[in-house]
């Protein structure tokens, strides 16, 4: 995972993968430090339908398809997993455009990776930083 440069190992704090054709750019690193910190090592992956129930049936033991999923590896490092063909649809429930609402998930996973539940300190803070990267 990390690089080495003249005997020293650099560890990548960011890894964006994707096994669909398209998704939305946000300065997901950006986000990611403004939320986890410069250390906080994290790979985001955009997947489609079947890898993500899969992952969410092997990990979760639920059968839907999710539109995120966010699972902590460790104090320092976590994966991300975005469905944007189950997310799409479901932004204009939260008065965000298809790409905000990608975003908006994204920080919603950072957050469980801090270690934040579902409630109002979690969704004051999801507010606060689509204030701060302009998503709409």
């Amino acid at each position: 995972m990390g690089v080495c440069h003249t005997d020293v190992m650099v560890e990548k704090s960011f890894t964006l993968a994707s096994t669909i054709k398209d998704y939305p750019t946000f300065p997901y690193e950006k986000i990611k430090e403004s939320v986890l910190g410069k250390k906080y090592v994290l790979t985001l992956a955009f997947v489609g339908t079947k890898r993500a129930q899969r992952l969410n049936t092997i990990y979760r033991q639920k059968s839907y398809v999710p539109n995120v999923l966010s699972f902590p590896l460790s104090d320092s490092q976590g994966e991300i997993y975005l469905c944007p063909e189950i997310a799409y649809p479901e932004a204009k429930n939260f008065n965000l455009s298809q790409n905000g609402y990608i975003a908006f998930l994204f920080i919603h996973g950072l957050l469980h990776l801090k270690g934040h539940d579902h409630g109002a300190t979690m969704e004051g803070l999801e507010q606060r930083y689509l204030k701060q990267f302009k998503i709409s």
